[in-house]
């Protein structure tokens, strides 16, 4: 499991190109599900996935997805930051960080990677991580950028003043026997009213965004297209599999 003082101290740069990339070159595969994943079906899908990774009898795998409108708890989610507990399900992620989000319209994606084939690195995962999705906005001319103390990826708000920034993704990973589960989650075009019942992330200063609330209407489809190419630029190449 990732701390909360790990991820949420200064990243270092990887210290050498392509670090996080497979010296055997194997692919990862790369799944996309059909319609909304109930959260605790996912969990037990990436606990077993990762498992088995770890065993040797699964290959690396990245799932695509949707869950229905969720929140969920990380490890160092404070009771207080859950403004409505009565308004969506609320379930214990396991993985690092605090209260956020999921829900129809954002992108969220489970990353099963084996870090004793990448580096075992896991600052260098999160930094990874920041900068698949950087790289993903970019193609629909969003300026994502990190921030220290911060994970995720966030965008500037000059309408709200000089210093108004909003998040438009979210990271938070576990680690087990050097095989990643959890990941990422990419606001799409989700209802952002539902954030209001909890504090994401324990940031109550800054706000959420999406693609679309930036103006930038895109299908699903476009949006998984760009992350598989930004995804192979980064952690090498994938094999398109049948869904989880």
């Amino acid at each position: 499991m990732v701390s909360e003082a790990l991820i949420s101290s200064p990243l270092p740069t990887c210290t050498s190109a392509g670090k996080l990339r497979r010296l055997d070159g194997r692919p990862a595969n790369w799944m996309i599900a059909e319609s909304y994943v109930p959260y605790p079906d996912a969990l037990e899908v990436m606990r077993s996935r990762a498992a088995a990774i770890a065993a040797g009898e699964a290959e690396e795998t990245v799932w695509l997805l949707e869950h229905p409108p969720l929140y969920t708890a990380g490890t160092s989610a404070k009771p207080s930051d859950l403004l409505a507990p009565d308004r969506f399900p609320v379930f214990d992620a396991g993985r690092g960080g605090q209260y956020t989000y999921h829900g129809p319209g954002q992108r969220v994606a489970y990353v099963m990677l084996d870090l004793r084939a990448r580096g075992r690195d896991i600052r260098c995962l999160v930094e990874g991580l920041e900068n698949w999705i950087i790289d993903a906005l970019a193609a629909f001319n969003v300026n994502g950028k990190k921030r220290e103390g911060r994970v995720g990826v966030w965008v500037k708000r000059p309408e709200r003043g000089p210093f108004a920034e909003d998040k438009i993704a979210a990271i938070g990973v576990r680690v087990s026997k050097w095989v990643s589960f959890h990941g990422i989650s990419i606001n799409v075009s989700p209802d952002l009213s539902h954030y209001s019942g909890i504090v994401p992330c324990g940031i109550a200063d800054q706000g959420v965004t999406s693609l679309e609330d930036l103006g930038h209407i895109v299908q699903m489809a476009e949006v998984d297209s760009v992350m598989k190419s930004a995804f192979e630029r980064h952690f090498g190449t994938v094999r398109v599999a049948p869904a989880l």
